[in-house]
């Protein structure tokens, strides 16, 4: 029975955190759907509808438009949805095109905002005479698309880590877009892209900003510019955050709260500060962590089985009786290259992986390119330490159905929670979601080089750099360090250097830089899956295959998707 504790474990933990997700985001009875409509050019477009209970055909409801930003998805806008929802608005999250399980290519049709705008229109529940639009980042070209496209449709909007202007919409005047909320956090890392100033603590002084706000002077925070009523409203916030951080900041999304009351009739009354949404936050990590939880347990139980018995040999083998000197300069190797080379190799993707059809996503084509030629790196690192390895047998065909197992019952989970109760796994925007069929024929793709790179990277890790006196502790900690330590430290200095100066490090590298934020979850789980099957088949080889499997499916389904 000791054998099925973390199998156990794993789907009680996911069922606490999907209950508690659920929970949240359907308090005050709001109704949470998922539903798909057409583009005009025949797309088909994704998204969450939240409805709240006293909305309908006979006491229509205000509508808000909610759209995501760049490679990300509509469940990363459920804070403001959740908030929305709770004070009485009907809200259509979208999936934009080319992301989640909106069609591709990315960037085309507006974003999907206008055909979005003109389904929330449609609902029988919604008063077309008061719907608002919000946008993170890129969403907030999306809904400045809609509004472009119909300038009549909607009464207010907020723009949450966006702008008006070059490159993806059109410029701001005095009149248009009407009634805006320009909420850009202190330290969000695209001031340059998005209002042309170095620094985001500069933005009153942007031009760009200055004419929407029909003023020479800089731009005063939290001071109401224009007239409401003739749609000329426009006000500034500067929350103390970072670009991402306005999806995970009661500040910024009390802001945008507080602007549809104001611009908006037909709400419930409800304090801005009245904000649950970061407990779902928590459900839903608390999910994501039971889902490794039972990737583990899944190993365990499978390796009971007669099939399975072959693998359930562990090594006594290491590289390493000790630390020693020699141990910490290739564990620093190991941590400091993977950083070093994320840049370069990000670029070098932009030109010689670009998005196609047998490799249609640009972010995921970026991280493959870096993958393999840190895969290769360090397998010539691991040959050049002349450390010890194991002659341990790998059985491949025993750890390939190892992995296919354990991540087909990790898959139950996802699927049950997305269609039972409309959740899927994450914190803030690193989550776990089900593969749409066209994201499942992409990672068949992806699939095999990226397990490429798990082979030869946990090769290293477990042949190159084991200790034979480690305690379990020790040998989690070692692995999680030498995968995960670089991307942790150069990010602490990144963003405190952020917050001390106003500017990245990395100035032109804002996108990546965000990207990287999510290697540190993604290969700390790496290293507790992998080194977790190593000590117990003594193989690095089902591990790798997990990983492949598994991360191959978390990049897949969170990234956009520019080819058609």
């Amino acid at each position: 029975m000791s054998h099925w504790r973390g199998f156990l474990v794993g789907w009680i933990i996911i069922v606490v955190g999907v209950g508690i997700a659920h929970f949240v985001q359907t308090s005050a009875d709001v109704t949470v759907k998922d539903v798909r409509f057409s583009s005009a050019m025949g797309k088909t477009l994704s998204a969450l509808l939240y409805l709240p209970p006293d909305a309908s055909p006979t006491n229509k409801a205000p509508g808000i438009l909610a759209v995501h930003g760049y490679i990300n998805s509509r469940e990363v806008q459920s804070g403001f949805a959740i908030e929305f929802a709770r004070r009485g608005y009907v809200v259509l999250a979208l999936d934009q095109i080319g992301h989640g399980y909106s069609d591709p290519p990315a960037f085309s049709e507006g974003f999907g905002g206008p055909d979005a705008l003109v389904y929330l229109r449609s609902l029988d529940m919604v008063d077309t005479a008061n719907i608002g639009l919000e946008g993170h980042s890129m969403g907030g070209w999306a809904v400045l698309a809609a509004a472009a496209a119909m300038p009549d449709a909607y009464r207010s909007v907020v723009l949450q880590g966006s702008s008006t202007g070059p490159p993806f919409a059109i410029d701001g005047t005095a009149s248009w877009p009407r009634n805006v909320a320009v909420v850009f956090s202190q330290f969000d890392e695209f001031a340059e892209l998005m209002w042309g100033v170095r620094r985001a603590l500069d933005v009153a002084q942007s031009k760009k900003l200055q004419t929407l706000f029909a003023t020479s002077a800089d731009v005063i925070a939290d001071k109401v510019y224009g007239d409401i009523n003739a749609g000329t409203a426009r006000i500034l916030h500067q929350p103390a955050v970072t670009h991402p951080g306005d999806h995970i900041s009661h500040t910024a999304i009390g802001h945008a709260i507080d602007w549809f009351s104001q611009t908006l009739d037909g709400a419930h009354v409800l304090p801005p500060e009245n904000q649950i949404w970061f407990i779902k936050e928590i459900g839903t990590l608390i999910a994501l962590i039971g889902l490794v939880v039972l990737i583990l347990g899944s190993v365990q139980i499978l390796l009971q089985l007669k099939y399975f018995q072959v693998l359930k040999t562990p090594s006594q083998t290491a590289a390493y009786e000790s630390r020693s000197l020699k141990w910490w300069c290739y564990a620093l190797l190991g941590t400091i290259i993977p950083v070093a080379t994320f840049y370069p190799f990000f670029g070098w993707a932009e030109t010689l992986m670009p998005p196609s059809a047998w490799f249609p996503q640009g972010i995921t084509n970026q991280v493959l390119l870096w993958a393999l030629a840190n895969g290769v790196i360090a397998a010539v690192i691991s040959r050049l330490s002349g450390s010890k390895t194991s002659n341990h047998p790998h059985a491949f065909i025993p750890s390939l159905a190892l992995a296919l197992t354990s991540i087909a019952i990790a898959c139950s989970a996802v699927f049950l929670a997305d269609v039972l109760f409309t959740v899927d796994f994450r914190f803030w925007f690193v989550g776990v979601k089900m593969l749409s069929l066209l994201q499942f024929k992409m990672a068949l793709i992806y699939l095999a080089p990226f397990t490429v790179y798990f082979v030869l990277a946990l090769r290293a890790l477990h042949n190159g750099t084991s200790v034979r006196t480690d305690s379990w502790l020790a040998a989690y900690s070692a692995n999680a360090f030498i995968m995960m330590g670089g991307f942790l430290f150069f990010l602490i200095f990144q963003y405190a250097y952020l917050f001390g100066t106003g500017s990245l490090l990395t100035p032109d590298e804002p996108l990546n830089t965000i990207v990287m934020i999510q290697f540190v979850p993604l290969l700390f789980i790496v290293a507790v899956i992998s080194t977790f099957t190593h000590r117990r088949t003594g193989s690095y080889l089902p591990g790798a295959f997990i990983n492949g499997l598994f991360v191959t499916w978390y990049i897949v389904a969170g990234q956009a998707t520019q080819f058609a």
